[in-house]
């Protein structure tokens, strides 16, 4: 099965999240939006803007490559 790049980002996203014992409501609370939108972006089912990109990177201490890759 071929993962698109919002699945990618989605699943490098959860993971750095969970390795950083961080839920989606804390990411949400850094970013100011809802947990159904960090959801979303998890899920592969919304892509962020590059502003919301560096900013998610940012709330996780890692770089934009890194939740690209």
């Amino acid at each position: 099965m071929h993962i698109n790049e919002s699945e990618k980002l989605g699943n490098n996203l959860k993971k750095i999240r969970t390795e950083k014992g961080l839920s989606q409501v804390d990411i949400a609370r850094e970013l100011c939006v809802s947990r159904g939108f960090v959801s979303n972006i998890e899920s592969g089912k919304r892509n962020p803007t590059l502003s919301t990109l560096t900013r998610l990177a940012t709330a996780l201490g890692v770089s934009t490559n890194e939740l690209l890759k």
